[in-house]
């Protein structure tokens, strides 16, 4: 090897291959931290919509008495339906305001306990105090739920973050020790939510799940046994 070629491999190429390697092995390193990083933002952002599904299946199945099969129902059901919701008027341990409740009772006896309640509840606007009753209303399910969350969007439940893709919704009734139980589970697949991140690193995250015997992303409640609408992040 000559004196000129030895020193541009010297000083020229054996430099650039140093720093070639540096840099691939860098990345190597980082690539795994990056692709963590980001499935920790995305799976954040998720989880927060899969608890809004099953706040609204659980709202949803205390009035219908069953889960809804699909997210329109759900949609439809925060826009238009409606909750009823109980108060409760004073304290049962209050004795003077039991007996007294007690003498208002007999003396409205003729009316029925729906009727009473709302007459108690008339009484009760009107200034009287000592009562303890129960008045039911109902009231719009988009003014109960959510309130605390002003930019809260209904329709955003339909989708998986970053992917636009749709989340996978079931809901079925099954006899459990010879009850019908209502059952439902939402799904997003780690193929949806992770898109666009390092496709390889996906694929070993859902091989490592399918390893562990868990659903390969996130899900919320399930429809092949009862889990008390328990998430598998929880």
């Amino acid at each position: 090897m000559s004196s000129i070629i030895r020193k541009v491999f010297t000083y020229l190429l054996l430099p650039a291959a140093i720093v070639g390697l540096t840099y691939l092995l860098v990345q190597s390193i980082m690539e795994p931290v990056k692709f963590n990083k980001h499935k920790d933002y995305r799976t954040e952002i998720a989880v927060q919509r899969l608890k809004d599904i099953r706040d609204l299946q659980v709202a949803f199945k205390n009035v219908n008495a069953h889960y809804a099969s699909t997210i329109d129902s759900l949609i439809q059901f925060y826009n238009d339906g409606k909750m009823k919701i109980t108060l409760q008027v004073g304290s049962k341990d209050d004795s003077l305001a039991m007996a007294h409740t007690e003498q208002l009772k007999k003396k409205f006896r003729g009316l029925k306990p729906e009727q009473l309640n709302q007459k108690l509840h008339e009484l009760y606007l009107a200034g009287e105090q000592n009562l303890v009753f129960q008045v039911t209303s109902e009231i719009p399910v988009r003014d109960t739920l959510f309130n605390d969350r002003p930019n809260f969007v209904v329709d955003s439940i339909a989708f998986i973050p970053f992917s636009g893709d749709s989340v996978i919704m079931e809901s079925t009734v099954k006899k459990v020790s010879g009850v019908n139980v209502p059952l439902f589970e939402a799904s997003m697949p780690y193929k949806s939510l992770l898109k666009g991140l390092d496709n390889q690193l996906r694929i070993n995250l859902d091989a490592e799940q399918e390893d562990k015997g868990r659903y390969k992303g996130l899900q919320v409640g399930s429809i092949t046994a009862p889990n008390n609408n328990a998430g598998n992040w929880e």
